[in-house]
């Protein structure tokens, strides 16, 4: 996804899809419009395919794309789970390396994602995701969602409402988080003070808008 970028993004984009012509799509949007939304499109096209698997991956590669071999084994050997989030857990013998200031504040934003959606979910905002090539998954990106900057959370806030009126499992038990083996802070990534704010009120807004509407 080239999300309207001014750079030499879309020359990079290019070149990698000219190589490679029979594994590389490029959507290009004319302008720019947020990640939430670049994701979503790419999504929505993806899933037309027929692979089994549909997944975003942050273009930095902060997730190398060696991990995305446990996110598949997962769904290849445990039909009943449907989404693999990456984890970053600071386990001993694994190697995730991050600022301590954006890590302390990261756990903040995590317990009150967590709060906010009611399920003890530890990392909401790792950009690798994984999951199933199926009409519920699809329909979790139908919508643009509310916030530019913490989609993840809304998408999650969407599985959990639309299993509450139905007699599918519950989303805790079909959400899996795979802590990463190896994941690098890239330069030029910052979470700012001001961002934080932003992201905490884009909570309190998906809080609200499907409490009201009739979801968690």
């Amino acid at each position: 996804m080239d999300d309207g970028s001014e750079d030499d993004t879309h020359k990079v984009l290019t070149g990698l899809k000219e190589s490679h012509p029979e594994k590389i799509d490029l959507i290009t949007l004319k302008h720019n419009k947020g990640k939430a939304e670049a994701v979503r499109l790419g999504m929505l096209s993806a899933f037309e395919r027929t692979a089994d698997f549909i997944g975003f991956w942050d273009a930095d590669l902060s997730t190398p794309l060696d991990e995305l071999n446990a996110f598949r084994d997962c769904l290849q050997h445990r039909p009943e789970i449907e989404m693999v989030f990456g984890a970053r857990v600071d386990l001993l013998g694994r190697s995730i390396r991050r600022n301590l200031f954006r890590h302390y504040i990261s756990r903040l934003f995590a317990t009150l994602a967590a709060f906010v959606l009611g399920m003890g979910v530890y990392d909401t905002q790792c950009g690798a995701k994984l999951f199933r090539n199926s009409p519920d998954i699809k329909d979790l990106f139908r919508e643009p969602f509310l916030s530019r900057w913490i989609f993840d959370v809304e998408l999650i806030a969407r599985l959990i409402q639309s299993r509450k009126a139905s007699d599918k499992s519950p989303a805790e038990d079909v959400i899996f988080e795979c802590p990463l083996m190896e994941w690098q802070e890239v330069r030029g990534s910052k979470l700012r003070m001001r961002d934080f704010v932003r992201m905490s009120l884009d909570l309190v807004k998906i809080r609200f808008h499907y409490k009201r509407n009739g979801r968690r």
